[in-house]
């Protein structure tokens, strides 16, 4: 799931990152620190931390999916840039009309949305696994 999960974020125009749970200041902890057990809480099971963002060993673990995606600032902006064109000649980049200085207010829906299709495959697979076993019984 959590590849999944990766592959469709990284597939959205300007993403320039991923990480799940604790991410990448996870690197930074021992395994006993980082450890995410689980414990029974209020008459369920659940994790101690959730550091793992929901998903262990690719596996979802019934704790809350939790993961960011980073995105890079727009290339074309409205001040004037020096560049080169095709023959290494110095040119200058004015570009004209209306460009957003940043995309993250219209990445948030696409984020949802590409998270609601690879957790409803998911949720397809498990259906259809389910169906499986049944007709063997």
């Amino acid at each position: 799931m959590e590849a999944k999960l990766a592959q469709a974020m990284l597939s959205i125009p300007a993403t320039k990152g991923f990480e799940s749970g604790s991410g990448f200041s996870g690197t930074r902890l021992k395994g006993s620190v980082h450890n995410d057990p689980f414990v029974a809480a209020d008459g369920r099971l659940g994790t101690a931390t959730n550091n793992s963002g929901g998903i262990q060993g690719g596996i979802s673990n019934g704790e809350p999916i939790v993961f960011r995606v980073a995105f890079k600032p727009p290339a074309t902006i409205g001040l004037a840039q020096e560049t080169v064109d095709f023959d290494g000649k110095p040119v200058t980049l004015e570009a004209k009309g209306r460009h957003d200085p940043c995309v993250v207010p219209r990445a948030v829906p696409i984020v949802e949305a590409m998270a609601a299709l690879v957790l409803g495959d998911f949720a397809m697979r498990q259906k259809a696994i389910m169906g499986f076993r049944n007709l063997r019984d």
